[in-house]
């Protein structure tokens, strides 16, 4: 396979160590986040939905609409994308469809989980599963349907919430079987859990280090220890955005002017130089001129 294949970086990348994850709820955040140094970015359905739309986790979103937010982030930036595919738009042969068209995006890995429409943040009580059957059907149609075998089938289980740890890790190895690549067990407990089913379970495993929720907030080191593959953060940029400009809004509500935000702003020459300005500027005026593209 070739060395440009989203997949194979993925996995090149988590096998030297365990990857940070933070979630991109845009382009704009996915550069910054390669820029950071981060080797992997995560398009976290919580984020896009709330993000794109202001609609909650919950399925609402189409197949088209996580397809073509998927190619504007992977245009953006030359980090692997993990790509969160929620239920997998339907049955398996849905699921088909849904991996040529996020494939084809660019995505680096398609994360499928277990949960039953209308799904729910997995953190939440309330979810309910479909069975191990028929999540076994999906991710076999999600391998067979997949062009570069490097892409990264994750299988997501929200067992753990449901039917208990144990069922978390019997679903969890019957998915390996069915053709998943990496697991995904959400809303593990405690920190013991976590070591527990990366004992028990012995692929790449991705912990979800999502805020307000379940599981306990581990650092790196933690789970570098336990042998995950990957850390997702996947809503802390949104969070930490809307935040900042909710104190903003609130900011220039009581004086009248953003003149006293100005210093906690991102610069105009920052941002044009996350955004590549000058390269633009110099291909334009070459066209013009005549001379070789810079």
């Amino acid at each position: 396979m070739s060395a440009d294949s989203p997949g194979l970086a993925l996995r090149t990348a988590a096998g030297r160590s365990t990857l940070i994850v933070p979630g991109a709820f845009n382009a704009l955040t996915a550069r910054l986040i390669e820029r950071k140094g981060f080797l992997a970015a995560y398009l976290s359905g919580a984020a896009f939905s709330a993000g794109a739309f202001g609609l909650p986790d919950i399925g609402l979103f189409t197949l088209s609409e996580l397809a073509e937010e998927t190619r504007r982030i992977t245009r953006a930036v030359g980090i692997p994308i993990i790509v969160d595919a929620d239920t997998g738009f339907g049955e398996p042969v849905n699921v088909e469809r849904t991996v040529r068209e996020l494939e084809a995006a660019g995505a680096a890995a398609i994360q499928l989980e277990d949960q039953r429409l209308p799904k729910r943040c997995g953190h939440l009580s309330g979810k309910s599963l479909v069975s191990a059957d028929e999540m076994c059907a999906k991710l076999r149609a999600a391998a067979a349907s997949r062009r570069d075998p490097n892409m990264v089938i994750l299988a997501r289980t929200d067992a753990r919430g449901v039917e208990g740890f144990e069922a978390a890790v019997d679903r969890a190895n019957r998915y390996l079987a069915a053709g998943a690549d990496w697991v995904f067990p959400e809303a593990l407990e405690t920190s013991e859990e976590f070591a527990l089913f990366a004992r028990t379970v012995q692929v790449p495993l991705v912990a979800n280090m999502t805020e307000f929720g379940r599981s306990p907030l581990m650092t790196l080191e933690e789970l570098t220890a336990a042998q995950y593959a990957a850390v997702l953060m996947p809503v802390t940029t949104l969070r930490l955005a809307m935040r900042a400009v909710e104190m903003g809004l609130d900011r220039i509500v009581a004086d009248g002017t953003q003149k006293e935000l100005v210093d906690q702003m991102q610069t105009r020459q920052e941002l044009y130089d996350l955004l590549g300005y000058s390269g633009y500027e110099q291909r334009d005026k070459s066209y013009f001129t005549g001379g070789e593209p810079l």
